[in-house]
């Protein structure tokens, strides 16, 4: 009877204010993808941007290896993010996760090596939501002023903030040491006697106490060296199931076992213990979601994450990456996400989701602004770049995307991926400069870049627990080519070599571009398949495609063979050509990335013809004058 009324409740809603909020909403996105230009990321691994130690040995410690803090970026250095191209920027590993370093007399306790990745801590095993790590900070005491102040800094250079929340689990030992008054810690209110209940934050494997990993291959915590908390052991009883939903009180060395698995009111069997949307809430604004749930009793963990968020909120952050999204219920996210947009209607909120089959849920249940495009463009274009990918496989992704094309967050590196200079992925920066014309152009939705990518960092330091090709975010290193630029905290690139230098400056030029472009929050069509089928010497390793809008046409063009220049007579489908209003005649097309290169566009009976010659790695964003 509850969940009849409560629908019925939400009906009347509707048709009160229902109907007003979604044509709104409608309005807003309309008027946003009509004004608004590309929105550009950039991720920086906060405890390495700064760190100008380069002495890189494993398992360093601080006093060794250095790190970076909150104070080192500058108003110098986020103006030269700012100068790139960068509209957010995107602070990961702020919240206070697990670290191997003695701060008692701070009150932190400290944390056991043997359910600690690294060193340094895996940034996605938090210890206290309501606090920052404190290897960030000058003075440990005031650690979440100076992140306040970092804040207010990149406000003052016109960037958006955002941090990790990572919703599916949390480190082994959570305990906040600054909860606002009347907030519990994760698990403090547990019924722990029970491997389940609706209102525990964790699930349980009741009388039985947690057991270390049996590590293998040689590896052991801080890399054999002896510390008095690495015994082995970890007091945990009973034993939570493991981050990535391993059951076993002995997890095993690749589970997640430096985390738990936080619970969302599904029971082991499956069985949801919180209320269904209603049918056609995909199609309401955040508003209708929001009150959905006003009169509904969810589990307490929703609650907890909610105030988390609305947390950070409060303190000037303009958004969040959301950690592993896909293994939290959809209906959790409609929740939070509709509470944060009623605080921030603004706020950028983008998950990392990579099954295609639930983006549009996430996207239209949960209220979620944007999503990993991974397992489709990213994986496609990393082929390509590899030599072992058709460019023939990229228009297919577009057209089955285009409906929430808009949705999908463009990158080529981040914290989970190996660098493109690594001998693993691409091993030359070059390689991935057609590929981030292609992504940063081939839709509206936003990129994203990691930092060192605009200089070719290869990560292939040895840090400790992370591997070579990708930058470890275990460990405390140093990331050379961004200390380079860097250049003892002058931001200047006065020590970064000419080649560093020359792929940033293709880096600002792109992303600079994107943020200004008209066109590229325009139209969208392929012209690949059509000169495949159509043109001479036009092949696979080349990919064409066109943006527009009323005020801007592109031609854009990018050849991924590291070899071969291609010479060849673009066509243009006559439809466009139409679409464009072009009579029969001559057009100059100019490059607006270098702004050297022109070609002509030749229309004849209402047929284009553009002559390319494309040289190895090369792009051409061509404008329509």
């Amino acid at each position: 009877m509850k969940k009849v009324v409560n629908v019925l409740s939400v009906l009347i809603l509707i048709v009160l204010i229902g109907c007003t909020a979604k044509k709104k909403g409608s309005e807003e996105n309309m008027k946003r993808m009509n004004t608004e230009k590309k929105t550009v990321v950039y991720q920086v691994f906060t405890r390495l941007f700064g760190n100008t130690n380069t002495t890189n040995t494993p398992w360093g410690t601080i006093e060794e290896n250095g790190v970076g803090k909150f104070n080192d970026f500058t108003d110098e250095a986020l103006t030269e993010i700012k100068d790139l191209g960068v509209t957010h920027i995107w602070y990961t590993g702020v919240p206070h996760h697990d670290v191997i370093r003695d701060y008692t007399k701070y009150g932190i306790s400290n944390d056991d090596p043997d359910v600690v990745k690294g060193r340094a801590g895996s940034p996605y095993a938090v210890k206290d939501y309501y606090n920052v790590n404190p290897d960030l900070a000058v003075n440990v005491e005031n650690r979440l002023q100076e992140f306040e102040a970092l804040i207010a800094r990149s406000h003052k250079n016109d960037l958006k903030v955002l941090i990790d929340i990572v919703p599916n689990h949390v480190a082994r030992n959570y305990q906040s040491l600054t909860n606002p008054i009347g907030t519990k810690d994760f698990g403090a209110e547990d019924d722990t006697s029970v491997a389940y209940d609706v209102n525990n934050n964790f699930y349980y494997v009741p009388n039985t106490p947690f057991e270390v990993p049996a590590f293998i291959n040689g590896y052991s915590p801080l890399g054999g060296e002896k510390q008095r908390l690495s015994d082995g052991e970890f007091d945990e009883n009973p034993a939570k199931w493991t981050g990535n939903g391993a059951r076993s009180p002995k997890p095993n060395r690749n589970d997640w076992y430096e985390t738990v698995k936080v619970n969302y009111g599904i029971s082991p069997d499956g069985k949801k213990d919180f209320e269904d949307l209603p049918a056609g809430f995909e199609n309401e604004a955040y508003q209708i979601h929001f009150e959905f749930w006003q009169d509904q009793n969810v589990p307490n963990s929703w609650i907890k994450f909610r105030d988390i968020a609305l947390y950070w909120i409060e303190k000037g952050v303009d958004g969040f990456r959301f950690d592993m999204a896909e293994m939290v219920p959809v209906e959790f996210w409609s929740y939070l996400n509709s509470a944060i947009k009623m605080k921030n209607e603004d706020a950028f909120l983008l998950a990392e989701v990579y099954n295609p089959k639930m983006y549009r849920d996430y996207i239209k249940k949960g209220k979620m602004d944007y999503l990993y495009d991974k397992v489709q463009l990213y994986d496609t274009i990393k082929n390509i770049m590899q030599g072992r990918g058709l460019t023939d496989h990229i228009p297919p992704i577009q057209e089955d995307l285009k409906d929430i094309e808009q949705h999908m967050l463009h990158f080529l590196e981040n914290h989970d991926e190996q660098r493109i200079s690594s001998p693993e992925f691409a091993g030359n920066a070059k390689k991935g400069k057609p590929a981030m014309v292609v992504s940063a152009t081939i839709s509206t939705a936003p990129t994203m870049i990691y930092f060192g990518q605009e200089f070719g960092e290869d990560g292939s330091e040895n840090a400790g627990f992370g591997t070579p090709s990708r930058t470890s975010i275990f460990d405390y290193v140093g990331v050379p080519s961004i200390q380079r630029w860097v250049n003892n905290k002058q931001f200047d690139g006065g020590q970064s070599t000419k080649e560093e230098l020359a792929l940033r400056d293709f880096y600002k030029r792109l992303l600079n571009f994107t943020t200004q472009s008209d066109g590229l929050m325009g139209t969208y069509q392929d012209i690949h398949q059509f000169n495949r089928k159509n043109t001479d010497n036009y092949t696979a390793k080349v990919l064409s495609f066109v943006r527009y809008s009323d005020n801007e046409k592109l031609l854009i063009i990018s050849n991924f063979d590291d070899k071969e220049t291609f010479k060849f007579e673009l066509k243009i489908p006559s439809e466009l050509i139409k679409k464009w209003n072009l009579a029969d005649g001559e057009y100059q097309l100019k490059d607006a990335l270098y702004n050297t290169a022109t070609f002509n566009l030749q229309v004849n009976q209402s047929k284009g013809v553009v002559p390319i010659t494309i040289k190895p790695l090369e792009s051409f964003i061509l404008k329509l004058q």
